[in-house]
């Protein structure tokens, strides 16, 4: 057996063929996640050898696939996004599909860490001459370098949970600029507003209210009337909610007292 591989223990390296090792190692190299056109580039092969790579990987268990691409699935960090991202995963491309479609090239966006933001963002790769601001690793990964983008990842404590950064010097960063639109997710919606679980995404989420002429939330109709302990940007700043199913009774009376327009997500086009 080798030694100093990458795989996890429970696993023997040698069942596997050098070209998967190979991708192992470059998923590290690229901070957990990638495109399958990104692996290629790095591996010098083609997308198809990948492709095949990252399937016979997966069935062992060492990376999990997603639409474009894959993350590694060792670490208690990676397997609570990667489990997070696979919930609803549908819904999300739909309403992915859904914001992507309304937005143009040469925007300025900022996008947070949420799952449904990191779908978003492997939609936005068809866009050019995007102007990117977030405080999420894959976010930059997937629109970084790319299409002539311009991408400003803020700096501060990274939260390996949400693959992103939190904390003062993020805010302080944030605050020194204005986007066009703010693409935020949330932990829940009730008729108390947009709620987090973790007091640093609230927080951050306030601030890039203040920093953006629109501000969009996606979300799937899961979250609705569910609880979390901290409230993110006043309602009345958020602009549009795309959601996959229409919210009812007192949960669409408190949007509509708010003001926030609500888009159905259908994958067409939709003007944001």
């Amino acid at each position: 057996m080798e030694t100093g591989t990458l795989l996890p223990d429970q696993h023997d390296p040698s069942a596997h063929s050098h070209r998967e090792r190979d991708l192992l190692v470059a998923l590290r190299q690229l901070g957990g996640s990638a495109r399958a056109s990104d692996l290629a580039g790095a591996l010098d092969v083609s997308e198809k050898t990948v492709r095949r790579a990252i399937k016979t990987l997966s069935k062992s268990g060492h990376v999990v696939r997603i639409r474009g691409g894959a993350y590694l699935a060792d670490g208690r960090a990676s397997q609570t996004f990667l489990r997070r991202i696979a919930q609803h995963s549908d819904e999300k491309h739909v309403i992915a599909a859904t914001v992507a479609s309304g937005l143009h090239d040469g925007m300025s966006l900022f996008l947070d860490v949420g799952t449904t933001t990191a779908v978003i963002a492997e939609e936005l790769r068809d866009l050019s001459n995007l102007t990117i601001v977030t405080n999420s690793i894959g976010v930059a990964q997937a629109l970084g370098n790319h299409n002539g983008n311009r991408l400003h990842l803020l700096g501060g404590e990274m939260q390996r949970d949400e693959r992103g950064v939190f904390g003062h010097v993020t805010e302080t960063q944030l605050r020194q600029f204005s986007v066009d639109l703010a693409i935020l997710s949330a932990d829940a919606l009730s008729t108390n507003g947009f709620l987090y679980r973790d007091v640093a995404e609230a927080q951050l989420g306030s601030i890039v209210a203040d920093c953006a002429s629109k501000v969009l939330v996606a979300m799937t109709h899961f979250k609705f009337n569910e609880t979390a302990a901290f409230r993110g940007p006043d309602p009345s700043d958020v602009h549009m909610l795309v959601v996959d199913k229409a919210p009812d009774g007192a949960l669409a009376a408190a949007l509509k007292g708010w003001r926030v327009e609500v888009h159905l997500a259908t994958g067409k086009r939709e003007q944001c």
